[in-house]
């Protein structure tokens, strides 16, 4: 039957691209992403190649089966069109594209994938990317060489190791079929989407309940605020849910939107100044398919580049400890500078250094015991000597130590001596 939802599609050229080799279709049953490679012509005709083939896939089914043969069919027949095309028009040559679709058939999603392209299943709050990435990085996080979050920001990340190209007439293409609910939101995009935007963002804005078509245009925002490096294409498919029916009008978005069949546009002169590196490098492949004998010199490279980084790092922590340690010992030499007066068990002594203490270790050790015992004080001086009494120099201390001694022999009370008797003698006239 004819599926029962609302649909969205768009694409963006991005920030730094100077042409669109995406292209996007939303129909009414059919909804795929193709994104091109090849240089500055090459990906915009087999993106377009690509949504030409598919196109006509966009029709109600006897069963999920007989979509999944068709959909394999075609995709093998965009390959001899894109090996067709490059004989015909040489200078096209590497050109490809990768491919993820949908084809909707009653309560099922039949999914064809190929390439680094995503489809994603926004399901209950919860986000689930659906297709795997058929890269030279995806290879590494299988293989525990490297976490999904180093696969963001790794250099080969756009390496791709299966793609629909202009090679291989029998592509080696993902299939299958998945159930679907109503309220299920279905996503698919370029990597200029899923490159730059996060899955907790995008989570976010596929759950705030809005209408596909303001959910892509909230999140190519998120793309273009995170610089669009790359061509940004975003379809969107909502399963029933409360938003109006699609009208059954095809969208078609990107390079396919506008096909000149083979045709190859005049390229733009190359910018060679400093001040334009980035759109001297947006003529470029985004994408590059190894061939097999070099698979084991990328994987070689990366070991070399993990060692690399696991150098760069124990380097960097000894040099932090090295920091950390000088910093300290340059610390304590300048608590040595310090001296203050205070009681040592019943005598007052002069330390050298600071009276608090670093996580129990002493910043400070007896100078020179006076031996001016603390009872001779009086109680004033003897409780300020107990709560330490701090010197600019070890001379100041010494003059500290030298008043309370001249304080203590000036504030004794001398005896009295006793007086003489003077003794009158008595005569007899």
């Amino acid at each position: 039957m004819v599926f029962q939802g609302s649909s969205a599609a768009l694409s963006h050229t991005g920030k730094v691209r100077s042409n669109n080799q995406d292209s996007g279709y939303a129909g009414s049953n059919l909804f795929v992403v193709a994104d091109g490679m090849g240089g500055h012509a090459g990906g915009d005709v087999a993106s377009s190649l690509a949504i030409s083939e598919l196109q006509p896939l966009d029709r109600q089914y006897e069963s999920t089966a007989d979509a999944e043969r068709t959909l394999r069919g075609a995709v093998s027949d965009a390959a001899e069109s894109l090996i067709d095309t490059v004989h015909a028009r040489p200078e096209l040559a590497g050109m490809g594209t990768t491919v993820s679709a949908i084809i909707m058939v009653d309560d099922y999603a039949v999914i064809a994938h190929i390439g680094d392209s995503r489809i994603y299943l926004y399901r209950d709050g919860a986000l689930t990317q659906i297709t795997t990435d058929h890269t030279f990085v995806q290879r590494l996080v299988d293989s525990g060489r490297i976490t999904p979050e180093e696969a963001r920001y790794h250099p080969r990340r756009s390496v791709l190791m299966r793609v629909l190209g202009d090679m291989d007439p029998n592509p080696e293409l993902d299939t299958f079929i998945m159930p679907t609910q109503p309220g299920d939101r279905w996503l698919l995009c370029s990597d200029g989407l899923s490159g730059v935007v996060d899955d907790v963002h995008t989570a976010k804005a596929l759950g705030a309940g809005y209408a596909p078509g303001r959910t892509a245009d909230t999140l190519l925002r998120q793309a273009l605020d995170g610089g669009a490096p790359d061509n940004v294409t975003i379809v969107i498919v909502d399963v029933g849910g409360q938003h109006p029916l699609q009208s059954g009008t095809p969208s078609i978005v990107g390079a396919a939107s506008t096909p000149k069949g083979v045709e190859v546009p005049a390229a733009r002169p190359g910018r060679t100044s400093w001040l334009h590196p980035a759109r001297q490098a947006a003529n470029e492949p985004t994408h590059f398919e190894p061939a097999a004998e070099f698979l084991e010199e990328l994987i070689e490279e990366d070991r070399r580049r993990a060692r690399r980084r696991r150098v760069g790092w124990i380097v960097g922590l000894l040099l932090v400890l090295a920091l950390i340690a000088g910093g300290l010992f340059g610390a304590y030499k300048w608590t040595q500078t310090r001296y203050f007066v205070g009681a040592d068990g019943d005598t007052v002594a002069i330390f050298q250094g600071i009276p608090p203490s670093l996580g129990g270790i002493s910043l400070s050790h007896v100078y020179r015991d006076t031996q001016v015992p603390l009872d001779s004080l009086s109680e004033f001086d003897r409780q300020t000597v107990e709560g330490t009494i701090a010197a600019s120099s070890l001379a100041d201390a010494q003059g500290i130590v030298a008043r309370l001694s001249h304080d203590d022999d000036a504030g004794r009370t001398p005896s009295p001596s006793p007086s003489p008797t003077a003794t009158t003698g008595g005569g007899n006239g």
